[in-house]
């Protein structure tokens, strides 16, 4: 089943657009530390143009996709609704958040996933968040987009982090992109490279990232197919 825009925004109210859990998210940057109020303010003002099966898409011709699998009983519905609108920041939050839950790590007591813990996301989960992403992007965004560009890349991180926009130039310095104060991360479908979102943590070290990437339901296409 498919909800038209209007009709969803009005069934699901503004509190499903708050993340899944309002962990800190200090840890879930790439390669920097967060401010929590400068990236609520960032949030509030990263609304942009929506984007169906790509960038060009009317608002008034979305349909928000309800039949979004879960093994663990995650809502998506709100991460849908934000990639559909454009709001990017609040959708890279809360695919953030979600992993927390849909790892374990929540039940755990962390508001941050172990590398090693990447292997209890379940494919199921993974593929809907990536479905999402890859549809609401025009195929630009996703993790399966950053594997590619990662392979590309021939597993260099620090080309990987380059290829995909993570990195910008400062004098004759090249250096990793903050996310505090004013974010330097762009959530415009249209002006971001490929592969630039979702972000994730390498606060801890790449093995996160490294792992979300090599997960088996990249292994072959049948993530990409509807449910």
């Amino acid at each position: 089943m498919r909800l038209s825009l209007s009709i969803l925004l009005l069934a699901i109210g503004a509190d499903a657009f708050a993340p899944v859990c309002r962990q800190s998210s200090r840890l879930n940057v790439p390669c920097t530390i967060l401010s929590e109020a400068a990236t609520a303010e960032k949030m509030a003002d990263s609304g942009k143009p929506p984007a169906s099966s790509g960038p060009d898409a009317n608002i008034e011709d979305v349909e928000i996709p309800t039949n979004l699998p879960s093994d663990v009983g995650m809502d998506y519905i709100p991460l849908a609704t934000m990639l559909a609108t454009g709001q990017l920041a609040e959708a890279d939050q809360f695919t953030r958040d979600a992993l927390i839950v849909i790892a374990g790590s929540k039940d755990k007591g962390r508001d941050f996933v172990y590398f090693t813990e990447v292997k209890d996301i379940p494919s199921t989960d993974l593929a809907t968040i990536e479905r999402l992403w890859n549809k609401f992007s025009g195929g630009k965004f996703g993790y399966s987009v950053q594997k590619k560009k990662f392979r590309q890349s021939k597993f260099d991180f620090e080309v990987f982090c380059k290829k995909i926009g993570w990195t910008t130039t400062e004098g004759d310095v090249e250096r990793k992109k903050r996310w505090f104060g004013a974010s330097e991360f762009t959530y415009d479908v249209k002006k971001a490279p490929e592969g630039h979102l979702p972000l994730t943590s390498a606060l801890r070290g790449t093995s996160l990232i490294k792992e979300l990437l090599a997960h088996p339901v990249w292994d072959n296409d049948d993530w990409k197919k509807d449910p």
